[in-house]
């Protein structure tokens, strides 16, 4: 005989507690010889195990009459007849709290064969009594193990859910698609023929649903006040196994199962739903814990992707969907929207922080309402935001326009006091390879800013032959550079001569000091590529401060040399640093600690930043010439009152703008304002240096207007900074 176990339904577990019992078999065989087959059933009569390949078709029929025949008082079982002529004596197998777990059925030889006269039932389980007590014990202990290993299991998934962080289960993109993944997750851990997420404040109702019937939609439209309504009254989740005849969630047949989404600081968001049909079986507690396991990482994602105030997705988010966008290779006549809130800082000052930040929660509201299909939108900081629109150029600037129009209608409604609200916005076409998307934002930031700059409120298109966008675009691209250089230490200094003129008299050359910049490529980076974005972005001031730390630093060796000598070195400043109340106290300290003679420095400062900061500039030329530095007043002649601010300023030198020396030989106007230039400064004591000298008949003609000092290509190139440090003895030599 060949023992077997009984196969189990394709949808149960495979870890079947019953097993084989093969040794128990032989056990119950020599107590009972006359025993032809073995079986154990469940308490519920399904066969279990069996020694034999197949049963008899009626000893299933024999077990089920036999159990339902079973008392509360019951003895310890029954000896029955199959066929009216085979014995078959059933045990009961109980555990410790006579909870029936199982029934031993053992068939014996029919009547009729030699020695076949049948024994008592009572007869036959004294003999079996060892056997099945043996039994009995290992069954229950198979059950017990069974049910931790299920519980472990139950437990495990928890477990999962808890701390996984849905990676093998949840698409890429960005938090919807996570958002998806979870009611995916509810559905097959928890089991569940529909589930709803519906958080209200960030315009979120995503429903998913084994049947895709049009009527389930319906259904949860109608339920989403009452699960709302549920989230808002309980903290835990509830379970609604019997929805009462009337009620309104009572329409289609379902059982709930709703569990409330709780924020950090512990406001209801929103509801997670599972909903079984009404056959099914119905929720549990351990549903109820998964349940809340997954509301809590839908608050997760929620919070990590959407923002708190404007309900749009955060910037991490709205990156990640346009990566994803990118890669499904969806991103087809696309244009991205850049948006800044026009002064918002002056509502949050005069009206408080809270109103401002009510703005910013209308503004996200009215992105919302106003998004075409397909489009999304972000809350990238303060109160900037940006949009991207599956359309065309035209289409999104109309859209633009339509948004500012709505934004002023928002102003004129808040409150008693009327508010002034206004949005700048810059369009931009968006360049659909993967790499560019980021640079196309960056296009349409370019074009928000200058509508800014052009009077708010109001809308501006990047367009590659608008010279001041595309210079402010390209500023926005080398800033992040020039930050870099500047925390990597990559500037650098060079120097270019500044030669007497004279033949006659032989003083020593000064240096201009000038900035480069060491790029991520390792070329060197002139002026003309960063100082525009540097202005623009208010770097100035910190690059003023590193480059007189390094002359000090790189003059300091030579300060013996230098304290006999009339050489001097001009470090340029900007007009930012003129702003700057504690730049004025930084240059003297720096200077007065260096040991350095103050004579070895000339400052000089743009006349259009002097005149703007007239005030401050003052002061330092004073402070500075008192210190016993001179003072150069840069491209002078370009003011609209030179001469008016030139007496009050005690500058040193003049440097006349190169416009006009670079024309000197056609343009006649040129010439006489150099001459008029070099005799006024002669006249109050001031040196003069022709800048952009490039040619020897340039310099020959400035020389003879009475020009003092001359600087270009003809005279000599800017070289690195070490290299005339290198050479300095020689020149002091020269020069004395």
């Amino acid at each position: 005989m060949v023992a077997r176990a009984a196969q189990p339904n394709k949808d149960e577990t495979t870890a079947d507690p019953w097993g084989s019992f093969e040794p128990y078999a032989q056990l119950v065989r020599s107590s009972l010889p006359r025993a032809t087959s073995v079986a154990l059933y469940d308490s519920a009569a399904k066969l279990r195990w069996s020694s034999e390949p197949s049963t008899a078709p009626n000893l299933q029929n024999l077990v089920e009459t036999a159990l339902e025949s079973r008392g509360a008082n019951q003895d310890a079982g029954q000896m029955r007849l199959l066929d009216g002529t085979v014995p078959v004596y059933l045990c009961w197998l109980c555990d410790e709290l006579e909870r029936l777990t199982g029934v031993l059925v053992v068939v014996c030889r029919q009547y009729g064969d030699p020695g076949s006269e049948a024994r008592s039932f009572s007869v036959a389980h004294s003999l079996l009594r060892p056997a099945l007590e043996c039994l009995r014990r290992e069954l229950q202990s198979r059950v017990a193990l069974d049910q931790f290993q299920r519980t472990v299991r139950s437990r495990d998934k928890e477990l999962e859910l808890l701390l996984g962080d849905g990676a093998a289960d949840r698409p890429p993109g960005d938090g919807a698609d996570e958002l998806k993944g979870i009611l995916r997750q509810a559905m097959e851990h928890v089991g569940s023929s529909m589930a709803t997420l519906i958080v209200p404040d960030k315009s979120i109702a995503l429903l998913r649903s084994k049947t895709q019937r049009p009527s389930d939609t319906q259904f949860v439209a109608r339920a989403r006040r009452q699960l709302l309504s549920l989230a808002q009254t309980r903290r835990e989740p509830i379970i609604i196994n019997q929805l009462a005849p009337n009620s309104v969630m009572g329409i289609l047949p379902y059982k709930i199962l709703s569990c409330p989404l709780h924020s950090a600081v512990g406001k209801t968001i929103g509801v997670l739903a599972l909903f079984r049909e009404d056959l099914g079986n119905p929720f549990s507690d351990r549903d109820a814990r998964l349940t809340a396991i997954l509301a809590r990482k839908a608050v997760g994602v929620i919070e990590s992707s959407y923002d708190a105030l404007s309900g749009l997705y955060t910037r991490p988010a709205f990156e990640r969907r346009i990566r994803a966008v990118v890669d499904a290779g969806a991103l087809r006549h696309w244009t991205a929207l850049y948006i800044d809130a026009d002064q918002l800082h002056v509502i949050n000052d005069s009206l408080g922080m809270h109103i401002g930040d009510s703005v910013l929660g209308q503004l996200g509201e009215l992105i919302l309402e106003r998004l075409p299909p397909g489009a999304f939108a972000a809350r990238i900081s303060g109160d900037r935001f940006a949009v991207l629109l599956p359309t065309q150029l035209d289409a999104a600037e109309e859209f633009a326009e339509s948004l500012r129009a709505g934004v002023e209608q928002l102003g004129r409604v808040q409150g008693e006091s009327p508010l002034h609200l206004s949005i700048s916005i810059g369009v931009a076409l968006l360049d659909t390879a993967a790499g560019e998307v980021m640079h196309s934002l960056a296009a349409a930031e370019t074009a928000c800013k200058a509508a800014k700059d052009r009077g708010r409120n109001r809308v501006e298109v990047y367009q590659a032959n608008d010279a001041s966008l595309v210079r402010r675009f390209a500023d926005i691209n080398i800033v992040g550079q020039l930050r870099a250089a500047i925390d990597a230490d990559r500037l650098w200094l060079a120097a270019q001569v500044i030669v007497p003129l004279a033949k006659a008299e032989s003083p020593p050359p000064h240096f201009e000091l000038l900035l480069r910049m060491v790029d991520e490529d390792g070329s060197s980076v002139g002026p003309d590529r960063f100082l525009s974005a540097a202005n623009r972005y208010q770097l100035m001031p910190e690059i003023d401060r590193w480059v007189i730390n390094k002359a000090i630093e790189m003059l300091k060796p030579h300060t013996e040399l230098l304290a006999g000598s009339s050489m001097s070195f001009a470090i340029n400043f900007s007009g930012q640093s003129l702003k700057d109340e504690d730049f004025v106290d930084f240059v003297l300290e720096r200077i007065g600690s260096s040991g350095l003679d103050p004579r070895v420095f000339c400052f000089e400062l743009t006349e259009n930043a002097t005149i703007a900061n007239i005030g401050r500039a003052e002061s330092l030329i004073r402070s500075l010439r008192q210190l016993g530095c001179d003072v150069a007043l840069d491209d002078f002649g370009t003011g609209l009152s030179s001469l008016a601010y030139l007496r009050q300023l005690p500058v040193s030198m003049l440097k006349i703008d190169g416009s006009f020396v670079r024309d000197i030989l056609k343009d006649p106007r040129a010439e006489s304002l150099v001459l008029a230039i070099a005799q006024l400064a002669r006249s109050m004591s001031i040196v003069t240096v022709a800048e952009y000298v490039e040619t020897e008949e340039i310099r020959a003609l400035v020389a003879t207007l009475g020009v003092d000092y001359g600087q270009g290509y003809a005279l000599g190139k800017p070289r690195p900074f070490v290299d005339v440090l290198a050479e300095l003895p020689g020149v002091v030599a020269a020069g004395a």
